[in-house]
């Protein structure tokens, strides 16, 4: 009842105000990424799939879909090797360091994007290394990082330790109880926090814009690169296809990991 008092007609009225504020903009680009027209208009008389067969026919878009792909797979991956890796060192020993280690992997979630982009670029330029997909990934991997390890983090906080002190008793190696009892025991973890990069970095644009070349270019690099000369429904259907592949990632996200236990280990 008290929740009923905290929760009444004016907090639910707010609330679905602040939600619907939120998703305006995502509907409206759906709805117009279906029109048959040139411009962007609404309301459309009818709906057509035009704009999303002249995504599909444009070779720089799925050239730059298929980048983002990989590179977010790529990163997703190797963060979630590095965060266990770390997750671990941070969670179960007591070292020299170990709170400026901590704030080492976090970091990239204080400074902005447009600062660490600039600085990335001047690294890459001294190193001779611009315009490479394998330092793409890299800066990739750098921004999506602290989100795994906040989560495996979380995981790891909750784990209960019992099973791995019994088969250290009855003779299990190191790599045996890893193998075969930590990390099955924090995969919803490791599994939402690969998600979590994959969609963090697939939808990356602002650090992306300096360390991309013509040949590593990725689709929000190309959407901001097209958006600049023209602004036509092709835009809109390449930003649904985005929130399309975002929101999946959003419910698997769910289904494996709940939204409520990220945001928890987030905080």
């Amino acid at each position: 009842m008290s929740g009923m008092r905290h929760n009444g007609p004016i907090a639910l009225m707010f609330h679905a105000l602040v939600v619907g504020f939120v998703l305006a903009p995502l509907v409206v680009i759906c709805l117009v990424a279906f029109t048959p027209a040139n411009t962007l208009t609404l309301p459309t008389a009818q709906f057509s799939l035009r704009w999303f067969t002249a995504v599909f026919a444009h070779p720089d878009f799925v050239a730059s879909f298929v980048n983002s792909l990989w590179v977010a797979a790529i990163a997703a991956t190797i963060a979630v090797v590095l965060a266990v890796a770390a997750g671990l060192a941070l969670d179960r020993y007591d070292f020299r360091g170990r709170a400026a280690l901590n704030a080492l992997f976090l970091s990239p979630l204080m400074i902005p994007h447009l600062v660490l982009g600039v600085a990335l670029l001047r690294l890459f330029a001294l190193l001779g290394a611009t315009g490479s997909f394998l330092w793409l990934t890299a800066g990739h991997i750098v921004v999506v990082t602290p989100y795994v390890l906040r989560l495996v983090l979380a995981a790891l906080s909750g784990l209960d330790r019992s099973a791995e002190q019994a088969a250290v008793t009855l003779g299990a190696s190191s790599w045996i109880v890893f193998r075969r009892i930590t990390v099955p025991m924090i995969l919803p973890g490791i599994s939402g926090g690969w998600l979590l990069a994959f969609i963090n970095s697939f939808d990356e644009l602002t650090m992306s814009i300096f360390i991309t070349s013509p040949a590593t270019v990725t689709l929000p690099v190309r959407m901001y690169m097209y958006a600049t000369e023209s602004i036509d429904p092709m835009m809109a259907a390449v930003s649904a296809l985005m929130i399309a592949v975002t929101a999946v990632a959003m419910l698997l996200l769910d289904r494996i990991f709940g939204l409520d236990k990220i945001l928890i280990g987030q905080g």
